[in-house]
């Protein structure tokens, strides 16, 4: 698998899988630690995350602040449900387009594979309006230019 792929389950999920050329523990600790997180979940060019608060813990609580200097800016809050280190993160994740988004629950695996990690994102959304909503955004774009960021990264 080279890139990311994007699938839709039903009426209210979302399968993203990509593979990265680096072992589960660097990709798990590339989406936990803010330093690395403001470094290559920018999506497209000329994003910035200014501010990126992130409490890798069950129950702890997280905040991306994104800004363009012409298309403005958006943030993503949320809080984890469970992490199982280098293998597995849950957590509960609200766009905030100035309105927050429904609750999206996003269960993140990293298993070893052909010598580096496959990755398996499932997002369960709350119905097939928010779901169309969401893919509307240009979410697989943004994603992918953030994994090749990190993939070059690692």
């Amino acid at each position: 698998m080279t890139g990311l792929t994007l699938k839709t389950e039903g009426d209210t999920h979302i399968v993203i899988k990509r593979h990265f050329a680096a072992p589960p523990e660097a990709v798990y600790r590339a989406h936990i630690d803010p330093k690395l997180i403001q470094r290559w979940m920018l999506g497209p060019e000329g994003w910035t995350m200014p501010v990126c608060i992130n409490e890798a813990k069950p129950g702890g609580k997280f905040r991306y602040e994104w800004a363009h200097p012409k298309k403005g800016g958006f943030y993503v809050t949320g809080e984890f449900v469970e992490l199982v280190p280098f293998s597995k993160l849950v957590h509960v994740e609200r766009m905030h387009l100035p309105d927050p988004t429904p609750d999206n629950h996003v269960e993140t695996r990293f298993e070893p594979d052909a010598g580096g990690t496959l990755m398996t994102m499932r997002m369960s959304l709350p119905d097939a309006e928010t779901r169309a909503a969401m893919l509307s955004t240009g979410m697989e774009r943004g994603m992918e230019d953030s994994y090749v960021r990190l993939d070059k990264m690692l």
